[in-house]
This record gives C-alpha cells, structure tokens and sequence, in this order.
C-alpha cells in the first residue's frame, strides 16, 4: 500500500533518509537531480548505499542495489530521496529494479516531477510493495533548483549588486573599490561558489577584469561558477577570465534564450554580479528570482545608481520583494529578498 504519513517510519529508515541526502549531495548537479539511497535489512541494518554520479550513469537506487549479492535485497527497504523513476531513458526504471530485486518496502521523500518519468511510487504499490513518504520537503529543499528548472525550463536566477546608502554603485568616476568592507566581499565569494555559474556583462569585463573566482580562506577546491558573458564585445586575449578553471562561456543579448540554453546544459543556478546594465536587463525582463544586495553606510551621490530603467513608470507597476533575510556584514547590511511569485 502507498502512504505519506510518518506514523509507521521506523528510527532506522529516518536515519538512512539523512544518510541519502548526504549521499545526494556527492553527486554533480546537471541535467539530473542529485539523488541519494539507501538499503536497509528487514532488521535495520544498512546493506548498501548509493548515489547518482551524473546523466547516463545508474541511478542511486540501481547503484546502491549494484552492491549487493543476487537475491540479498529480497524483502529489504529502500529508501532514497527521490521517488523512484518509471520511464526508461539512458537508464532503465528504477521501480522495476527495485521490483526486480525484491525489495519489499520504499520509502522516499521528493515526488518525482516529470511527465515522463514520475509514477514510480503508484508502480511500485500496485505490484504489492509499500511504499511511504518522508521527510518530503527536506527531499524537494535538497533539489530545490532542479525543480525549479522542471517547472520554468531555465536556472533559477540570483541578481546581486552592491550600493551606498543612496543607491550608487560607484563614484561619479565610476570608481567602485570598494563600497563594501572585507565580510561583505567574503559572503560574495561564497555566494559564487554556491551557485553553478556567474554572470556579467562585457562592460564589466572591459572595465574591471574581473577573475570571477570563488576565493575561500582555508578552502582549496571550493566549487567555481561557470563564468558567463553575456554581451558582443569581443573579451580580450588577456582577460583574467581566460585564465578561468571552468572556462569561459559567451552569451548574446537575449537572456531568456540563454538561459534556456544554459539549463539544457546542466545549470541550474546563475548568479548575475554584472553591473546595472545586465542587472536591470534581467529585471526588466521578469527573469530575476533571488536578490542579494549590500548596502554600505557611506554616500556617493552622482549618476551611477546601483540599477538603472527596470520598466516601472508608475508607482502601480513598483516590483514588490518580499524581505527573506536581513544580517549585518561587519560594517555593511546584506538583504536577500525574492519576488512575490517565489514566495
């Protein structure tokens, strides 16, 4: 029978669920979600584990079934924090493996999405297997932007700027280092590292050189956005974005194109740190999701506001945000907000 209540988990599944998500979280984010297993004796103990190691390799219930003996799965639980695939694609089903196997019981967190492949679940109850759900807004948090590209077809889009407390982001020169102290400009790195690729404009480029790389203290192989240019300028020889580790990537002027590009290639989280131009444009055409802002206690005053034209001519047409989080960054304030749709 298929439930999703708690009542009838065991201690020992709700464990194997948090050892999943950390096995998800070995795997590449790309094209497939980030997917843990685990299998569980009808006693509780674990027999195998496994995790997805990227498109076309086998899914973490097939990995983790791959480590047992023929028959030694018969009457075992599985729990994985997926529900289980039910289409063939560069694999074949995951349910019909796990029936294949024996498995008795299945329990799993984030309902599978997708057109094509969801109904594993029903699949696996109508052939007498039971089969739970736990723990499923932990499951959906831990492919959050993978869902998100299911459902829009694109990267989930963070737009971050920093800015005085009047709104510029840089003197009347256009001299910008640095508005913000040492904290703010550590949380931006992180920011970087967090996301799966970066982007600005070639006006940035041209302008400041920028390396685009995560820079951690204390960590040596922290994850590297890809870099991405979005503009028809031709990006010098020299460019410090040359010397990238992930490369560079080029894009034209229209960004929901890109942006679907960019998704059919595995992105699925875009950080955009060029400056007003590429920031508005993203605005502008509804396509930002996220925003992450530093506000410095200094003025400049001057031309150089932080955004420029986002298409509001009246107070009616205002973007509304909603607040998600407010933290003081040694001297400077950070501000993360998203749209109301996001809410």
């Amino acid at each position: 029978m298929a439930g999703n209540g708690t009542a009838s988990i065991s201690a020992a599944e709700r464990s194997a669920m948090a050892r999943a998500r950390e096995l998800a979280l070995l795997g590449p984010r790309g094209v497939n979600p980030q997917v843990g297993a685990v299998i569980l004796s009808p006693d509780g103990r674990v027999l195998a584990e496994g995790w997805h190691r990227g498109a076309g390799t086998p899914h973490a219930e097939v990995d983790a079934l791959s480590k047992l003996a023929p028959g030694e799965a018969r009457g075992a639980t599985a729990v994985v924090t997926l529900e289980p695939c039910n289409h063939t694609g560069r694999t074949g089903p995951c349910a019909v493996a796990l029936l294949e196997a024996g498995v008795a019981r299945v329990v799993h967190a984030a309902a599978d999405p997708g057109e094509a492949s969801s109904g594993g679940a029903a699949r696996l109850a109508v052939a007498g297997v039971e089969v739970e759900r736990l723990d499923e807004a932990e499951g959906e948090a831990l492919i959050a932007d993978w869902l998100f590209v299911q459902r829009t077809g694109r990267p989930r889009v963070t737009v971050k700027w920093a800015q005085s407390l009047d709104g510029r982001a840089a003197a009347a020169d256009g001299s910008s280092r640095w508005i913000t102290g040492p904290e703010a400009r550590a949380h931006v790195h992180r920011e970087r590292s967090a996301h799966d690729a970066i982007a600005v404009g070639t006006g940035t480029v041209l302008a400041d050189d920028p390396k685009l790389t995560a820079r951690i203290p204390g960590v040596d192989d922290a994850p590297q956005p890809l870099p991405v240019v979005f503009g028809e300028r031709d990006i010098p020889a020299a460019a410090a974005l040359r010397a990238h580790p992930r490369g560079l990537r080029t894009a034209g002027r229209d960004i929901e194109a890109e942006l679907r590009a960019l998704a059919a290639d595995g992105i699925q989280s875009l950080y955009v740190e060029g400056g007003p131009t590429l920031a508005s444009a993203f605005i502008r055409a509804g396509l930002a999701d996220r925003f992450t802002i530093y506000l410095a206690p200094t003025l400049l005053g001057g031309p150089r506001t932080a955004i420029d034209a986002i298409g509001v001519g009246t107070i009616d047409e205002q973007r509304r945000l909603a607040v998600t989080r407010l933290e003081q960054l040694g001297r400077d304030l950070l501000v993360e907000a998203t749209t109301e749709s996001e809410q």
